[in-house]
């Protein structure tokens, strides 16, 4: 996918899991929440797998270790190896052996997947400001982690040492809602500091630059379910994604997507791996896509006809992509998304 401004999301002929070689996919929102597989997924990974796709796992959750994560998957039925986990985790500590001497201590703000990443790099993680660090990463730490580790981040950072975050999502998905991501403990230390770290995680290159290195892709396709990592993630690497809507982002949210947000394909969960994507063409006024025709009015988006919701959703995305060009679709939409149950 160019970087070329996005009117409305691809078709395609064959099943997305024959068309690329590697699915990319995100893990919170779209495999699993809260732990659970989320409906469909196990189902539709096997029998992508089996038709020769390569399944890859890329995480912004920096928590869990590779390990950690492949036994979870392996549990709810989907077999998976450590080298086919890639997290944010791994992104970082490669971001800061770049800039560090072998060997360098670094000042650990999160949890055990965070220290065997910098481990993996050669690098010693601390627990002290006071240890003398050459760098401070921070990464999700889960529930439990003590406010006192933001003061002790907040101590080296003032101090001039460098700052490092795996990732900056400021919600993470879960079984009872939207908790607080590691963005959001992000913003504890700026707070306290006025400090910027350099960030690894999706959708920022160093992480789209390990997925690469680590699955060694040459037809990916990323999936997964937030805008403004995983999609701006796949914009920003120049590949192509499918959006699920599995996860946080609505139908509301990708009508109104600036175009580093749009993602080439929309399906409503992971069975949209194993089917083609149907074209949305131009008609009239307006786009049609299966029996959905979809038209800008002065204020408002206007749907009519009937068939598959995600087909009208589609051709709802092309009229309000080309209205909004550049910028996001400030037309109401409201009416036709109810029509669809979305």
């Amino acid at each position: 996918m160019s970087q070329s401004v996005r009117t409305r999301p691809d078709g395609c002929g064959q099943a997305l899991s024959e068309a690329y070689d590697t699915a990319l996919l995100d893990l919170d929102g779209v495999v699993y929440a809260g732990g659970n597989a989320i409906a469909y997924a196990v189902e539709s990974l096997a029998v992508a797998r089996a038709g020769g796709m390569h399944l890859a796992y890329v995480t912004n959750n920096a928590l869990r270790t590779p390990d950690a994560v492949a036994v979870h998957l392996t549990e709810l039925g989907i077999p998976t190896g450590a080298d086919d986990v890639i997290t944010s985790a791994q992104a970082v500590a490669r971001l800061i052996s770049e800039q560090v001497p072998a060997g360098a201590r670094v000042l650990v703000i999160g949890g055990e997947g965070l220290r065997v990443a910098l481990r993996e790099r050669g690098l010693e993680p601390v627990e002290s400001a006071d240890d003398e660090p050459a760098a401070v990463v921070q990464g999700y730490g889960g529930p439990e982690l003590p406010w006192g580790r933001f003061a002790e981040a907040s101590y080296a950072v003032a101090r001039g040492v460098p700052w490092f975050a795996s990732n900056t999502d400021l919600t993470i998905p879960g079984a009872r809602g939207i908790g607080p991501g590691n963005g959001a403990a992000v913003e504890v230390v700026r707070i306290a500091t006025g400090a910027e770290p350099q960030v690894a995680g999706k959708p920022l290159p160093p992480m789209h630059r390990e997925t690469i290195l680590r699955t060694g892709a040459e037809r990916p396709l990323v999936v997964g379910d937030r805008l403004d990592t995983d999609i701006e993630g796949a914009f920003n690497g120049e590949v192509d994604s499918l959006l699920v809507l599995t996860g946080v982002t609505d139908g509301a949210q990708l009508l109104a997507a600036p175009p580093q947000h749009r993602p080439t394909y929309v399906d409503a969960d992971l069975r949209g791996l194993l089917t083609g994507q149907p074209e949305v063409v131009a008609d009239g006024d307006g786009f049609r896509c299966g029996g959905w025709a979809a038209v800008a009015r002065a204020e408002r988006l206007e749907l009519d006809g009937g068939g598959a919701a995600l087909d009208g959703l589609r051709a709802l995305c092309a009229a309000a992509w080309t209205v909004a060009g550049e910028g996001s679709c400030a037309l109401d939409g409201g009416k036709a998304l109810a029509r669809l149950g979305l």
